[in-house]
């Protein structure tokens, strides 16, 4: 089985507190749906907090409604690293243009980012990864991947200015009183290792088992302990590398490697951008974050997995980060978004001749993550589009329009298509469409994506 994954991301918006009524979240979802036509609004209830109109579908595979205010845009289900990465950006560039089409960019800007640094609130970037429901999910297996997921932030944290101090009665890391930098925006919220509710307690692995597929066959993970990354090299790593170990973990031939507290761990590695990167093992003993890395990239490249094209990168990608996290870490800027978003402020520090206490680094934290280009701190930095990557396999497609064509989203897009052609009524949703009076289209197989199967339901007239 190809690792089919995606990627939800909840938007930050900031706008003056005397905008008025609607708020831009409902005004770009309905820009989106009823001006612009680019998917299907729901016309039934999705759950308790998901009313009608809430969100829809989009004709590309992914899906975008509002969660508890924050607009939140869905990727299609994607079996290519490139693919999750440009779909993940054609959401950045859709809310963007949706701005400018409104009037809106010059006072409203919508940030990738995870923090409100005014009201400590959190929101997230989820990663999905379809799994084979007889994967051995044994206390040893689960103990390895949690220990990869604490100190992956080395590779995919988004960096941010300050530390949260609530969650800080929750660690027992003397942590003092000042972090002026660190390297995840996510990791001061997570308290614990595996829980099923994601908004009350937040934890490395959510055990919520919704497959939204054939549940006898797959199951779904879901993570929520990620950052939003903005630079393509580290979401494509951030994807890549877990898709390695859970590839890994499928074939029982994980290396035994168990943290002490992965939690602690994540949050301490996150409090200490400059080192040392020392974790402590369920032994007592300690090691090196970057040697457990290591550890877990030699085991994806030891032939115990087969590695298509995108494995083959991810590995290479992998490597060349480490070495450069050791001995060449300016090198990384452009790649990693915490190294990037150091060397930028840094420069800002010495340059203006402020502190790190200054507020100031606050609003320009949030600017680095701004979906605006002229108000991005990335904005110009070279090597950072998605085409300079090197990922296999980068289509030439219109990723607003356009499903990935080897998914289920390639079928829930045309059957979409079909519904506004014939104006027929729809419930849709990941693995089931209803359409009319008492028509069904299964989509419970992921990996199904002939557009055959919908000849008949094409042929159907409305009544």
């Amino acid at each position: 089985m190809k690792r089919l994954a995606g990627l939800e991301t909840e938007y930050g918006c900031m706008a003056p507190e005397s905008f008025g009524l609607p708020a831009v979240p409902t005004r770009v979802r309905d820009y989106i749906f009823k001006k612009k036509k680019l998917g299907l609004i729901d016309l039934h209830d999705r759950d308790y907090d998901e009313p009608a109109g809430n969100g829809g579908f989009l004709f590309n595979g992914g899906r975008l409604y509002l969660d508890m205010g924050h607009v939140e845009y869905c990727t299609p289900e994607c079996l290519s690293l490139a693919d999750v990465v440009a779909y993940d950006q054609a959401g950045e560039v859709l809310l963007q243009q949706t701005l400018h089409d409104l009037h809106l960019a010059q006072d409203v800007s919508f940030i990738k980012n995870n923090i409100d640094h005014y009201t400590n609130a959190t929101f997230g970037c989820h990663e999905n990864y379809l799994m084979s429901r007889e994967a051995p999910l044994t206390k040893r297996n689960i103990d390895t991947l949690l220990t990869f997921l604490s100190v992956r932030i080395l590779l995919t944290g988004a960096g941010r200015v300050g530390m949260t101090q609530a969650p800080r009665r929750y660690s027992k890391i003397d942590t003092g009183d000042f972090v002026p930098y660190q390297i995840s925006q996510r990791a001061d919220f997570i308290q614990t290792d595996i829980y099923e509710w994601v908004q009350f307690n937040r934890a490395l692995i959510n055990a919520r088992d919704e497959p939204l597929a054939d549940y006898r066959r797959f199951r779904r993970l879901h993570l929520l302990l990620g950052d939003s990354n903005l630079l393509p090299w580290a979401n494509a790593l951030k994807v890549g590398t877990t898709a390695l170990m859970l590839d890994l973990l499928e074939a029982d031939a994980l290396p035994e490697i168990t943290l002490h507290d992965p939690v602690g761990a994540m949050r301490k590695l996150s409090h200490q951008p400059d080192g040392p990167w020392n974790v402590e093992m369920a032994g007592g003993s300690e090691r090196s974050a970057l040697d457990i890395l290591e550890e877990f990239l030699n085991a994806a490249a030891s032939g115990r997995v087969e590695l298509d094209a995108d494995g083959q990168w991810t590995v290479e990608a992998w490597r060349s980060t480490l070495d450069k996290l050791r001995h060449d870490r300016a090198s990384l800027i452009g790649k990693l978004d915490w190294v990037t978003k150091q060397f930028l402020l840094e420069s800002f520090v010495q340059s203006q001749g402020i502190t790190w206490r200054d507020n100031w680094l606050e609003s320009l934290d949030l600017e680095y993550h701004n979906l605006d280009p002229g108000k991005s701190l990335l904005a110009g930095l070279p090597g950072t589009a998605l085409i300079e990557q090197g990922l296999p396999g980068l289509a030439k497609r219109d990723f607003f329009l356009q499903p990935p064509p080897n998914t289920r989203a390639n079928l829930r897009s045309e059957a979409m298509r079909t519904i506004l052609h014939k104006k027929l009524s729809y419930v849709i949703d990941w693995d089931l469409i209803y359409i009319g009076e008492g028509k069904q289209i299964h989509l419970d197989d992921p990996f199904v994506c002939d557009l055959r199967t919908l000849s008949n339901f094409r042929t159907q007239e409305p009544k």
